[in-house]
């Protein structure tokens, strides 16, 4: 039997060791989102809760129906969205005072149009569901809209992305053909080493 090439072997097994381990963790955030998924789908069957004050990354109310009292709109920001009929738009996102001054305040999707100037809407109660806001954790999705806007399109968990299975199959093909591609040079080292 010819000697495997010692350090090449170990970097080969390191590697493909890592890229199993990687597909597994894949495997096991796979099983987290999914009970993360049913968590959040289970939430719009539940009794509306206060709006979160104090936002935490941690375990969100996600998909919770709430409500909040826009004392004064701070300021606009306008994302690309979709109505209830599932037309492209603007989605226009106030940033609420809620209080005296302290606390983030709340984020409040006020409605969708097909334009990104602002609205004309100052504040008032507002009821909808808590959903995923890139800038500030949550934010609330009116259930009707105000300021003269069309409905938003409702927040949906498939809206979540969930490719760590994908993620998983990745990982572990990577591992077959780095074996693939080791036991091929092998070979062709072997194949040139006899005829010499």
């Amino acid at each position: 039997m010819k000697r495997l090439p010692i350090f090449v072997t170990i970097i080969v097994l390191a590697a493909v060791a890592t890229m199993i381990g990687l597909g597994v963790w894949q495997l096991q955030r796979a099983e987290w989102k999914n009970d993360l998924l049913a968590t959040y789908q289970a939430a719009s069957d539940q009794p509306a809760i206060s709006y979160p004050a104090v936002p935490v990354e941690d375990n969100p109310p996600y998909f919770r129906r709430s409500s909040v009292n826009c004392l004064e709109v701070l300021a606009w920001r306008a994302v690309s969205g979709r109505n209830e009929y599932g037309q492209s738009g603007w989605a226009h996102i106030a940033h609420c005072k809620t209080s005296g001054g302290e606390g983030p305040g709340a984020q409040v999707v006020a409605g969708w149009s097909k334009s990104s100037e602002d609205p004309e809407w100052s504040g008032g109660p507002v009821d909808g569901i808590i959903a995923p806001d890139s800038l500030n954790i949550v934010r609330l999705v009116a259930s009707e809209p105000v300021g003269g806007l069309k409905k938003s399109q409702e927040p949906s968990t498939d809206d979540i992305p969930n490719n760590h299975m994908a993620y998983a199959v990745q990982w572990f093909l990577f591992a077959g053909i780095a074996l693939v591609i080791y036991f091929l040079a092998l070979r062709g080292r072997n194949k040139a080493a006899s005829k010499a």
